[in-house]
């Protein structure tokens, strides 16, 4: 199969010029348009691999397991869980619009989604594989090796064919359409006085410096504790050093704000359980401000018009292995 791109022209034009609308009357905020253009072989195979629990050691993890489509690409735990139930040091980020982030990774280790999507699979807290023994998987079962051979065109599977895959798909992971684009776009009818109160103290407060552009965050790298300093609870406190520089602890990549409601808990290390202990935090360690009880409650109100339409598409159904196919090691 002929590589294809996809052009997928949805509302293009509209959102194109909505985001030149916004942009034009001064909004820190863009419209999240749809994906533009995508290679429709490389996200069908993509889709597989993310859910294919077989990329890790156990057999029994997947991409979606710490980034589930259904609970808005995250998994709602503080740290996630690893191979040998082994708690991880850090908190998911949402996989959904991470397309948009300058780099991957809290600390930024990853230059793209490409380079992000092999890292899980070889570590040994994570999926505790290695890409040579993923890929002898893959490479046991048929229906992969014709499917690899259709989209790209090659015999033999190796880990740059399988991260193109996966990224691919990532990139469709988008969600436009909130309320909040629609208001954007011109539907002034969209948020209700208490949001739009929320969204102007969003503004006035400073948020926007750090949480902007269609992502709403995902653009820049900040020390969490400018005012006051952040006392951390867990183990991720060192964890931060994006340069690798002891004054640097506690820098992290702004973490998007887009479909914010369904990703908590928050933060690295996910010790803030609502939006309203986010908010709260965030005003006085980053701010040095005291939100009262209303300003809290309009601003939350804001966060929540953030939500957009989440992907949607079949779930596959993933190749059968082989009497070939190593064995899974559940607990090794």
């Amino acid at each position: 199969m002929k590589r294809k791109l996809v052009s997928l022209a949805i509302s293009t034009a509209v959102l194109a010029a909505g985001s030149v609308a916004a942009q034009a009357a001064g909004e820190p905020i863009e419209p999240i348009r749809p994906v533009q253009q995508i290679n429709l072989a490389q996200v069908e195979l993509g889709k597989k691999l993310y859910f294919d629990p077989r990329l890790s050691k156990s057999g029994f993890i997947s991409c979606n397991s710490c980034h589930n489509l259904s609970m808005g690409g995250t998994d709602n735990l503080k740290t996630s869980i690893g191979h040998n139930w082994q708690r991880g040091p850090i908190n998911a980020p949402t996989v959904l619009n991470s397309s948009m982030n300058l780099a991957q990774f809290w600390d930024g280790r990853a230059a793209d989604l490409k380079e992000q999507a092999g890292g899980p699979i070889a570590n040994p807290g994570e999926m505790a594989f290695t890409h040579t023994l993923a890929i002898d998987v893959l490479q046991s079962i048929p229906q992969y090796v014709v499917e690899f051979k259709q989209v790209f065109g090659k015999d033999k599977i190796d880990i740059d064919m399988v991260t193109t895959a996966i990224a691919e798909f990532e990139k469709t992971l988008v969600t436009p359409n909130s309320r909040f684009d629609q208001w954007l776009l011109g539907d002034k009818d969209a948020l209700t006085a208490k949001e739009l109160a929320g969204y102007k103290l969003f503004k006035d407060s400073g948020c926007v410096a750090c949480h902007n552009g269609p992502a709403v965050g995902g653009n820049s790298f900040q020390k969490m504790g400018l005012v006051e300093p952040y006392k951390a609870k867990s183990p991720a406190e060192g964890l931060s050093a994006v340069t690798g520089k002891d004054a640097d602890r506690f820098k992290f990549k702004v973490p998007t704000l887009r479909n914010v409601e369904l990703t908590y808990p928050y933060f690295h290390d996910g010790e803030a359980e609502t939006l309203t202990e986010a908010v709260d935090v965030m005003g006085r360690l980053q701010l040095g401000k005291k939100f009262t009880k209303q300003e809290n409650e309009q601003i939350v109100a804001f966060l929540k018009t953030l939500t957009g339409d989440q992907p949607q598409f079949l779930m596959p159904i993933l190749p059968p292995s082989t009497d070939k196919t190593p064995a899974p090691k559940p607990f090794d």
